[in-house]
């Protein structure tokens, strides 16, 4: 019980960040506003009617969020079938249920997702995203992290076991 109340404290937590940067971003700034933070990285109000980097703009919004759900879904059977103890998988489904689920607030409340992180330079941009893009992002590289991580520890673990006499 401890755990599913941990994992969903982090999932809330994840959604709870994402909602309150991206009402700030639609309060304060007119779509296509940009600050500048740093001279690469940049506050930009923009909106994702497609998937990530745009994938399927102009696919319908609804379209987009069954898809979502489907996503989600199939996230949460893997998330639910993984062993309690490789907590850093567990942390990664977490924050990538919660990352997807802040996006699908907006697809279905908004029809598209607010975006406002972008990377540049005078001659190159990095797709604009946000927080929730870059949990779902974070949480993958953590679970296949932990993959590589743990499967070369069993491989170092069934190496030193003693051999049968």
């Amino acid at each position: 019980m401890a755990r599913l109340l941990s994992a969903l404290s982090v999932v809330a937590l994840a959604v709870a960040l994402d909602q309150a940067i991206k009402h700030l971003v639609v309060g304060t700034m007119q779509l296509g506003e940009a600050i500048e933070v740093l001279p690469f990285l940049a506050i930009f109000h923009a909106r994702n009617e497609g998937i990530a980097f745009s994938l399927l703009d102009g696919f319908h919004g609804l379209g987009l969020a069954a898809i979502s759900l489907i996503v989600l879904g199939f996230v949460g059977w893997l998330w639910w079938n993984t062993p309690a103890d490789r907590r850093l998988t567990q942390f990664g489904f977490a924050i990538i249920v919660g990352g997807a689920i802040g996006n699908l607030i907006d697809r279905v409340s908004l029809g598209y997702v607010v975006d406002y992180i972008l990377f540049h330079t005078p001659v190159w941009s990095f797709a604009v995203f946000n927080l929730a893009d870059a949990f779902i992002s974070v949480g993958a590289a953590l679970i296949l992290l932990d993959e590589f991580v743990g499967h070369r520890r069993k491989r170092t673990e069934a190496g030193r076991e003693p051999a049968d006499s």
